[in-house]
């Protein structure tokens, strides 16, 4: 038996960190089986589906590494359609479904509870469609449903407590239920792999794939994606959109091993390993079923991590799309022809060490490429205080005298200047940082300065002095 797994998400929104998680895990585990991921686009609720949703799904798996041409699809579910509505023909010609045109408030009205789930009232009434009437599925009064999940073990479900449900709408369309359950027997899956919000609708599903005639799948629902207050993650409320991930700058090779940590680990004590190693490693049966904590904080560590073990190339190539405003990012505050790719080069290996996430590099190299530095008001009140203007002056007729404008002699000459004031270095540099670079905390300020050159430095620290006057 081939292994086929799918991935099927509504294009009704950006992409989930959580269903990302899934996409991966359903990845290795067809990968390590030799077996087939199927991706399905569930596409039938119309009035929320629009297509650039979909090409966000596509762009984001392959930002994740599961790109386009390397699996069985996309498929759509509206192309299924027919599909759906002979199923439902089928289940009704067995007996195995009827038809009721009971509201809400009809089961309410006879329960006397709006929690109480559906009576059987038209069970064996005999109706045939018409206006209004939806088609509910005939759950067996007796017995019980074994779920046999990877995860979960064998979780069992009582028939009798569960409804008579909805399995087509009046107008012969199929509700996600029996969809999703003749998609999956039409595309020949094996193994569902999925959130554990789906687990309650299995049981359902498994009596369909029974009164269908086929055999159910092997089932794995993976844990719940939370929040720092163990809720699950939610998209009014939580950061969940991988698209924002990525235009942020986090590295897909962080985001890949920091998403397959969510409810698994490698082995030994280890959390940032090779993507090589997670899918040698990887067990479905090993990930834990409580629930993932998806920890940003923890994600932005990760992310600096991986950004540190670059070789500074692929960190310069890496910073490309925020420098020059290519891609999906905005565009940084220089003009084009402002940028300097050779300044950039030599800042680059300090900046590496400073930065969690990509964007970060606009304001750690801004000042190098703008005419005028950003002044941040409230660093610049911080550092011009009372022996700013007489330092200003002091640093400006030293550096103007330097004979060679590198790091080490600016070191020298400034921390010169602030021993005759009583100054450490760190006291004496504030005021040339901010004049030179507009910020309190950035780069090594003495590399800045030999980079930004000695005709530029100079004219923002005298500007600076003015400002002062």
């Amino acid at each position: 038996m081939t292994v086929r797994v799918r991935f099927a998400p509504s294009p009704t929104g950006m992409f989930h960190v959580g269903g990302a998680r899934s996409a991966l895990q359903n990845w290795i585990y067809a990968k390590q089986q030799g077996g087939v991921f199927v991706l399905r686009i569930e596409d039938t609720d119309a009035a929320r589906n629009k297509p650039e949703w979909t090409e966000g799904i596509l762009s984001a798996l392959d930002w994740i590494g599961i790109e386009r041409g390397s699996y069985e699809g996309p498929y759509f579910q509206s192309s299924y359609a027919g599909e759906h509505r002979a199923a439902a023909q089928r289940l009704f010609d067995a007996g195995r479904a009827y038809y009721c045109d009971c509201t809400r408030e009809d089961v309410q009205a006879r329960t006397g509870s709006q929690y109480q789930g559906y009576d059987g009232f038209h069970r064996d009434k005999g109706l045939g469609p018409g206006e209004g009437r939806a088609l509910r599925f005939r759950t067996p009064d007796e017995g019980e449903t074994v779920v046999v999940d990877l995860i979960r073990g064998e979780p069992t479900f009582e028939n009798k407590n569960i409804e008579d449900f909805v399995i087509a709408r009046a107008d012969g369309s199929a509700v996600f239920l029996l969809a999703n359950v003749v998609d999956d027997m039409t595309m020949g899956i094996t193994h569902v792999i999925r959130a554990e919000e789906h687990l309650p609708n299995t049981p359902k599903q498994q009596l369909l794939w029974d009164a269908l005639g086929v055999k159910p799948p092997i089932w794995a629902h993976v844990p719940v994606v939370v929040n720092e207050k163990r809720q699950k993650l939610s998209k009014r409320r939580d950061k969940v959109a991988l698209e924002a991930y990525r235009d942020e700058g986090y590295l897909a090779a962080a985001m890949r091993n920091y998403l397959m940590l969510l409810g698994w680990a490698p082995s030994g004590d280890r959390e940032i390993v090779p993507w090589s190693v997670i899918e040698e490693e990887f067990r479905l049966e090993e990930v834990h079923p409580s629930p993932a904590f998806f920890d940003e904080k923890k994600l932005r560590a990760f992310n600096g991590d991986y950004i540190r073990a670059l070789p500074v190339v692929e960190f310069i190539a890496a910073c490309q799309p925020w420098l020059t405003g290519t891609g999906t990012v905005a565009p940084p505050p220089w003009q084009p022809e402002e940028f300097d790719p050779a300044a950039f080069a030599a800042v680059a290996p300090l900046a590496q060490t400073r930065i969690a996430v990509l964007s970060e590099i606009v304001p750690n190299v801004d000042f190098l490429f703008l005419a005028d530095p950003l002044i941040d008001e409230a660093a610049w009140a911080k550092a011009m205080k009372e022996g700013a203007a007489d330092l200003l002056d002091a640093a400006i007729a030293a550096f103007d005298a330097l004979e060679s404008w590198d790091a080490e002699s600016l070191k020298s000459t400034l921390e010169a200047v602030g021993v005759e004031r009583g100054l450490k270095l760190g006291k004496a540099q504030a005021p040339v940082r901010v004049a030179v670079t507009g910020r309190t905390v950035g780069l090594p300020l003495f590399e800045s300065l030999e980079v930004l050159g000695r005709e530029r430095a100079l004219t923002r620290l005298r500007a600076a002095r003015v400002r002062l006057v």
